[in-house]
C-alpha cells in the first residue's frame, strides 16, 4: 500500500507541475520522434530521420532525444500526464508497457494494416507471446536487447576454471574461495571474486537476482495469472547462492561507483553485465587484462538452455499521434535489415531480431567484433519482464527480501521468498 500511495503522490505532483495543454508541433513536421539520450542512439536517429525527411518532404519527422531528467521513465510519465508525448518513442522499458496499455496511452499496433505480417518476420513466436498484453493486443515493437552475462578476467582462468564448460554454482563458489584474499594482512578482505549492486532499489534486481532466476528456472515468470509465481525451488536456490556469496565475503559490498572500477583494478574478476561493457573495457582496461563472457551461473543439476534477462527496450506509438500508420511506416525503416545493421554498428547493442547470430547481413560485424558474438548467441535464450502493470512494485518487494536474506543473512531463503510471495499477492489483490 505504501508503494501505491507514493506513486499516487508522484502523479499528483506531476499534474500540478506539468502543463496539461496539448503539445505544440512545428507545422513543418508531421510526426515527433524521441529516442534515448545515448550518444550512439542519437547518431543513429539523426541518420534515419535525415534519410526519411529527404525522401518524404511532405511527411517530415521532428526528432529529439528524450528531454533531460532524473530518468527517462519519469520524463515519459510526466509527458503522458501533460499530454506532451512524442508520436514515437524508441526507449520504452518493456515493464512499463502494460501500465501504459491499461491506461489507454498507447496505440494497439496489431490494429494497423501490415503489422501482424511485419512482426512475424522480425520475432519468433515466443517473443510475440511475451510482448502480447493481457488484453490480447500488441503495443510495442521489440527493438533492442542487452543480454546479461558473466564477465570474467581471462587472465586468471587457469586458476579458477570459470570457462571450463557451463558456469555452475559450485564452480563459481569454489573459484570465489580460491580468489578471496586479505592482501594487506589487516583482517579485511580486499580481493573478491565479484561485485554486483547492493542497492535495494527495484531495478537493480534486474541485473543480479532476476537473470539468475531466469537461468535457474529455464525462463519462468515472476507473475502468472495475476499471482506470484516465484515461490519455487529456483528462486530459493538463487537466494541461497547469493546469501552464500555474501556470507563468505566472496563479493564486495562497496557501492560500485564509490571507488575505482574493481574489475579494471583486478580486485574482482567477475561481474554480471551486458555488452555495453565491451566498449568501456576496450577504452579503459590495462593491456594485460584479457576478458571474456560466459553464462550466468546455474545450479549444478541444471538441464537445458541457459536463459538470462535481455534488458529489452521497445518502440511504441502514443495515442496522441494523429497518423499512427505513417509512424509505423517510419519505424519499419528503423528495424529493417539496413536499419538494424546501422544500429548494431553504431551502438554495440543487439537488435531483437530472431536469428541475429546467423543472419548473413550481420556476420561481417560479428567477425570484426567477436566478443559481441557470444551475446548474439545468447539472444536465442533471453526473457524480458512479465506483463504486469505493477511490476516495479513486485521487484521492490523482492528487493526488500533480498536485502534481509542475501545481504544481511536475517532470513532463510525459504522464508524470504515466502514472505515476498505473500506481499506480492496482497499487492496484486489491491490493484
Amino acid at each position: 500500500m505504501k508503494q501505491i500511495k507514493q506513486y499516487g503522490i508522484f502523479l499528483f505532483l506531476l499534474v500540478i507541475f506539468t502543463s496539461c495543454s496539448n503539445r505544440e508541433k512545428n507545422n513543418d513536421f508531421t510526426l515527433d520522434y524521441w529516442s534515448s539520450s545515448n550518444n550512439s542512439e542519437i547518431k543513429f536517429a539523426n541518420i534515419l530521420v535525415d534519410n526519411w525527411n529527404s525522401l518524404h518532404p511532405n511527411e517530415k519527422i521532428q526528432y529529439q532525444p528524450v528531454p533531460e531528467g532524473q530518468s527517462s521513465e519519469e520524463i515519459i510519465l510526466a509527458a503522458v500526464v501533460g499530454k506532451t508525448t512524442s508520436d514515437i518513442y524508441s526507449n520504452m522499458w518493456q515493464g512499463s508497457v502494460e501500465f501504459y496499455a491499461k491506461a489507454n496511452i498507447l496505440v494497439p499496433l496489431d490494429t494497423l494494416p501490415g503489422f501482424i505480417e511485419f512482426i512475424y518476420t522480425r520475432c519468433d513466436s515466443a517473443t510475440i507471446q511475451e510482448i502480447t498484453s493481457n488484453d490480447g493486443h500488441i503495443y510495442q515493437i521489440p527493438w533492442k536487447i542487452n543480454p546479461i552475462m558473466t564477465l570474467y578476467n581471462h587472465s586468471v582462468q587457469s586458476d579458477l576454471g570459470i570457462d571450463e564448460g557451463p558456469l555452475t554454482y559450485s564452480k563459481y563458489l569454489e573459484a570465489a574461495e580460491k580468489f578471496k584474499k586479505d592482501n594487506n594482512g589487516d583482517g579485511y578482505i580486499d580481493q573478491w571474486l565479484g561485485i554486483t549492486s547492493v542497492k535495494t532499489i527495484w531495478y537493480q534486481r534486474l541485473f543480479n537476482f532476476y537473470p539468475l532466476y531466469l537461468a535457474a528456472s529455464n525462463g519462468m515468470p515472476l507473475i502468472e495469472n495475476n499471482k506470484a509465481a516465484f515461490n519455487n525451488k529456483h528462486a530459493i536456490k538463487v537466494f541461497q547462492f547469493l546469501q552464500d556469496i555474501y556470507k563468505n565475503n566472496y563479493f564486495s559490498k562497496e557501492p560500485q561507483a564509490a571507488t575505482q572500477d574493481k574489475f579494471i583494478s583486478r580486485q574482482v574478476v567477475t561481474k554480471f553485465t551486458g555488452p555495453w561493457e565491451i566498449k568501456y573495457l576496450e577504452k579503459f582496461k590495462p593491456k594485460e587484462l584479457n576478458y571474456d563472457f560466459t553464462n550466468i551461473p546455474v545450479p549444478d543439476d541444471h538441464e537445458g538452455p541457459i536463459y538470462t534477462y535481455g534488458d529489452p527496450k521497445s518502440i511504441v506509438i502514443f495515442n496522441t499521434c494523429e497518423n499512427p500508420q505513417l509512424a509505423f511506416d517510419f519505424i519499419k525503416t528503423m528495424v529493417d535489415t539496413r536499419g538494424d545493421s546501422l544500429f548494431l554498428a553504431l551502438s554495440n547493442q543487439l537488435p531483437r531480431r530472431s536469428g541475429i547470430d546467423t543472419i548473413a547481413a550481420y556476420q561481417d560485424f560479428f567477425r570484426d567484433n567477436p566478443k559481441l558474438k557470444v551475446f548474439a548467441q545468447q539472444a536465442k535464450h533471453v526473457k524480458g519482464i512479465d506483463n504486469c502493470e505493477v511490476i516495479t512494485e513486485v521487484l521492490d518487494i523482492i528487493s526488500q527480501e533480498y536485502e534481509a536474506c542475501v545481504l544481511y543473512n536475517l532470513k532463510s531463503p525459504e522464508k524470504a521468498i515466502n514472505d515476498a510471495e505473500k506481499a506480492v499477492n496482497v499487492l496484486l489483490r489491491v490493484k
